[in-house]
């Protein structure tokens, strides 16, 4: 039984010259490891709105807001942090995690607790994206970021698919109504747009 208080004794000891190992939180602030999985946030430079952080997000914390009565029209991903239980799904499988910053990453934050719910960024946070709509059934295909990243992924590839090059086009500025005109002349308007994937067959299978 001595060497157990022996031990004891030598821990007190150590406090009282060392000081506590615990730090003086909430009075001094407290810095998390690096790789502390705290609240997660959307980056507006790379999210790119594809919305496979919603699909394995467990909680159901992440939505997804499609407004295609805006001018222009809008996806908004919006993460609610009273339902987000930090599993790191959403970090996972992000498109865009390789990128710098990727689409959503955790960070050090950990203090949730808010006392006003209209303050939105104690509650949640969001990234918006412009969505590409089908130039013919107006159907909502994906945002023009995710259309853009794809067009990046399958390099000249991208070019046997006229959605993807002209989506990625349109962003660049390339795309003009001139363009379109030029495409109807040549009797081939109803393929050279942006389509979904039901209008491109219609356009394909039509003879």
């Amino acid at each position: 039984m001595k060497k157990p208080k022996l031990r004891e004794l030598k821990e007190a000891i150590k406090a009282v010259i060392k000081g506590p190992y615990t730090n003086m939180y909430p009075f001094k602030p407290h810095i998390p490891h690096k790789r502390f999985r705290g609240m997660v946030e959307f980056s507006d430079e790379n999210c790119i709105g594809c919305t496979a952080c919603k699909f394995v997000c467990p909680s159901g914390a992440i939505e997804v807001k499609d407004d295609i009565g805006q001018d222009p029209p809008e996806r908004k991903m919006v993460i609610n942090y009273d339902m987000c239980n930090f599993c790191g799904n959403c970090t996972l499988w992000c498109s865009t995690k390789d990128e710098d910053p990727p689409g959503i990453s955790h960070t050090t934050k950990f203090e949730s607790a808010y006392l006003d719910r209209s303050d939105r960024h104690a509650v949640s946070d969001s990234s918006e994206n412009e969505l590409a709509l089908c130039e013919s059934c107006s159907d909502i295909i994906s945002t023009y970021s995710h259309l853009r990243w794809i067009a990046r992924k399958l390099d000249t590839l991208a070019y046997s698919s006229p959605t993807v090059y002209l989506a990625d086009l349109k962003m660049l500025g390339v795309v003009t109504e001139d363009l379109v005109e030029a495409a109807k002349e040549l009797g081939r308007s109803d393929r050279i747009k942006i389509l979904c994937a039901s209008c491109r067959r219609k356009t394909t299978l039509e003879k």
